[in-house]
């Protein structure tokens, strides 16, 4: 049985996980490309945060580029994420499925246009909880610790390489919508992020979307305030997402 230098078994990357690691790297570096940062969180494991900056951030291979990466630490993730995060940026996050930090950081980068990548072991998050979930299904807690993690993002750092030696692949072969109206884009629905109250009655919200910040009429939902998650459709708000946890 062959195993890496730490001791780590190579068959622990099955089949899905061996997928879901090169789609995450294709995703990854296709946003490295049009000038993305990567934002690193483990609330639990904070030394995970630093490597992973670390790693995509300095260039140990001769001819290989420096990719932008920070590590968040810190009580409040989602306030630094939110001050920090920019649309076409990258959340990467390692932690147990449970983790209500990380569970609201990717529940708001839609609304930030962030793209999220979900590192963990054990039970895994909810469906859709990130766009890439990056999982061992080992439940012993003491996994993160055993160096699988590092394996992980190690590959994943040298598979987002492997993609920009192949410069056709950095660029979404899928053609813009030129139609003037869009049978998708006309039944869509986004998230957004209440940046600021009406100062009216029947006045819109400043809210902040994977666009950018805009206008919302929030007439379906109001009262709203600051941190409020809103789908929204047309300008208008539908409905509210839950509010059970606040940043």
């Amino acid at each position: 049985m062959s195993t890496d230098p730490e001791g780590i078994t190579a068959d622990l990357l099955d089949g899905s996980l061996a997928d879901d690691l090169a789609a995450a790297a294709l995703a990854l570096a296709r946003r490295f490309h049009a000038g993305a940062t990567l934002w690193c969180v483990a609330p639990q494991w904070t030394p995970h945060a630093h490597h992973i900056a670390v790693e995509f951030v300095h260039p140990v291979i001769v001819g290989k580029r420096a990719l932008p990466a920070v590590a968040l630490t810190g009580p409040d993730l989602v306030a630094q994420a939110r001050v920090c995060v920019r649309s076409g940026d990258i959340v990467m996050a390692v932690a147990a499925a449970g983790e209500p930090a990380v569970l609201e950081l990717m529940r708001r980068a839609p609304a930030w246009g962030a793209h999220t990548v979900w590192i963990g072991s054990g039970h895994r998050p909810p469906g859709g909880a990130a766009d890439h979930v990056l999982w061992q299904d080992d439940p012993d807690p003491l996994a993160p610790a055993t160096g699988r993690f590092v394996l992980m993002y190690h590959l994943l750092w040298e598979l987002t390489h492997v993609c920009f030696e192949h410069p056709g692949l950095l660029t979404n072969s899928e053609p813009d919508c030129t139609d003037e109206v869009c049978v998708t884009c006309s039944d869509e629905g986004r998230l957004a992020e209440v940046l600021r109250a009406p100062e009216t009655p029947f006045g819109p919200a400043r809210a902040r979307t994977s666009n950018g910040e805009e206008d919302v009429d929030v007439t379906l939902v109001a009262p709203v305030r600051p941190g409020d998650l809103l789908l929204v459709h047309a300008g208008s708000a539908l409905t509210r997402l839950d509010p059970a946890v606040r940043r």
